[in-house]
């Protein structure tokens, strides 16, 4: 009587079944499905189950006091037909594009002090937590802190009276779209800081040292290596800051004593106006501006090979 033997080797199929190398790949596999589950369940449950519930709430019906769970396009078309609305949107960009070119053009020569000038990693260090002190306060401190600083009576006010510079008290300074980009602009300047560092920071010296040996001025050495190296740092800054600031009313409601509205404010008084559909057509429209200002980042430097 003969007995056939299955070759074990390779990978070639066992007698018991799966060969030890494709048993290996199913484990690995179910491991790695292990270790997704809870990450994918917290954001479904709560990242994409209440995105869905946004968008489907934003059909509802809107009666004075309540909404009805009536399909209409009613709020949409409200939101994208009045003006007020619409200048809101419009103010939240502008805002945006400002506050996003103020904190890169104060946060760069900073990151580009700690993360290439200075050689000591411990003084990089201290100037890096110099710059996260303010968050050890309260953010609405923080905010309510412009108000003196910027008053007509504040001290910036009174400095540049000193001076001679002025004559008579800015009132422009406080209560106007300039005290609102100038308080997020130091708020969120932070945040564009750190990433822009953390990339200088991995620079090699050598690859600019040699630049310099070739001839090359520090004009051309910013153009050619610390601008495009730095770059992922800019866009990962700016992303930060473009959340941050998008999704802001705190700060344009307290420095601009209610003058200058953003969609977060819009949003804020039609929940407390209890219309619900109106502020979840705002919530997907602010939605909508993030995800898109977000896409069109990614598409400036491909983080994944960067990072």
């Amino acid at each position: 009587m003969t007995t056939d033997v299955i070759p074990s080797t390779g990978g070639i199929a066992e007698a018991g079944g799966l060969s030890p190398a494709a048993r290996r790949d199913a484990k690995r596999r179910r491991t790695s499905w292990l270790l997704l589950a809870p990450g994918v369940a917290w954001m479904t449950l709560f990242l994409v189950l209440p995105m869905i519930m946004v968008v489907y709430v934003s059909f509802w019906t809107q009666t004075t006091f309540a909404v009805e769970p009536k399909l209409t396009v009613a709020s949409w078309v409200r939101f994208l037909t009045n003006a007020t609305y619409l200048d809101a949107l419009w103010t939240t960009v502008r805002i945006w594009l400002i506050v996003l070119a103020s904190t890169l053009l104060v946060g760069y020569p900073v990151s580009l002090f700690i993360g290439l000038m200075l050689k000591s990693k411990t003084l990089q260090t201290v100037l890096l937590v110099l710059c996260v002190i303010p968050f050890w306060t309260s953010f609405l401190i923080r905010v309510l802190a412009w108000r003196p600083m910027l008053g007509t009576q504040g001290a910036i006010n009174l400095i540049l009276m000193k001076l001679g510079i002025i004559d008579q008290p800015l009132d422009i300074l406080l209560f106007s779209e300039l005290s609102v980009i100038i308080g997020m602009t130091q708020i969120y300047c932070v945040f564009m800081v750190g990433p822009i560092t953390f990339m200088l920071g991995r620079i090699d010296p050598n690859v600019i040292e040699a630049a310099r040996d070739l001839g090359a001025g520090f004009g051309r050495i910013f153009r050619t290596i610390i601008l495009p190296l730095s770059l992922p740092g800019v866009v990962v800054g700016a992303i930060f800051v473009s959340v941050m600031v998008l999704g802001e009313f705190a700060t344009a409601a307290a420095l601009s004593g209610r003058k200058t509205n953003m969609l977060g404010n819009i949003i804020v008084s039609q929940v407390g106006s209890l219309k619900w559909a109106f502020a979840a057509v705002a919530g997907c429209i602010l939605t909508l501006l993030m995800g898109a200002v977000i896409a069109g980042l990614l598409r400036v430097v491909n983080l994944r090979n960067e990072l």
